[in-house]
């Protein structure tokens, strides 16, 4: 199977983002190619791509099915891995919607290979019993005027094992479209996956002077 997709690596990449979309998008979201866009800026590389074919996507059945999702993510995880550019840099996970909780279970069955994972506007409640064994650094953000969205998140966050936060943007909607609120997305995203990716790396990473 061949999904399409977009791997932009800039130069001199610390990192690398995984985006899954959710429900009735694709790898052209606009509000994910801006996000991407700011990781970019910042050195990291990212990969935004189809986790459906067209005719799956037609059956809206396959758009909520959580574990097929994960499995196309793992998928695309393991592709990176053989590719020389990135396949060594820390990998974090960034989902929408639905997406988000296909991050959430494919970070389970990755575990040390994924060093942090953000939601936006997510459905992590969607990962089930997996979120007890979600030990990676999690993200959630939620716009302020998303109501039932918020309650769906706090029930997802009090279950995480790990390193959490869950960050509520305020006077947001569901797809943030209001002035600023994708903005502030960006920067919550961009500092998650700076402490979590690249500065915690950079503390595993051993000095010259300590190497053998």
């Amino acid at each position: 199977m061949e999904l399409p997709g977009t791997l932009r690596v800039p130069e001199g990449a610390n990192a690398i983002v995984v985006f899954a979309h959710g429900s009735g998008s694709s790898r052209l979201s606009p509000r994910n190619v801006a996000v991407a866009n700011a990781l970019n800026e910042q050195r990291m590389a990212t990969l935004l791509f189809d986790l459906l074919t067209p005719d799956e996507e037609a059956d809206r059945a396959n758009v909520f099915d959580i574990r097929l999702l994960a499995e196309r993510l793992l998928d695309a995880v393991r592709w990176l891995n053989r590719e020389p550019l990135v396949g060594a840099l820390p990998l974090g996970l960034f989902g929408a919607s639905t997406g988000a909780a296909a991050a959430i279970v494919a970070a389970a069955k990755l575990g040390d290979r994924v060093g942090a994972v953000v939601s936006r506007g997510g459905r992590p409640d969607l990962a089930g019993d997996v979120l007890d064994q979600v030990h990676t650094p999690t993200l959630l953000i939620v716009g302020g005027d998303d109501t039932v969205v918020i309650e769906l998140n706090e029930r997802a966050f009090s279950r995480l094992a790990g390193s959490k936060a869950l960050e509520i943007v305020p006077g947001a909607s569901h797809l943030f479209p209001e002035p600023g609120t994708l903005e502030a997305v960006i920067g919550l995203a961009a500092r998650w996956f700076e402490g979590h990716l690249v500065t915690n790396a950079s503390r595993r990473t051993p000095s010259a002077k300590t190497r053998g």
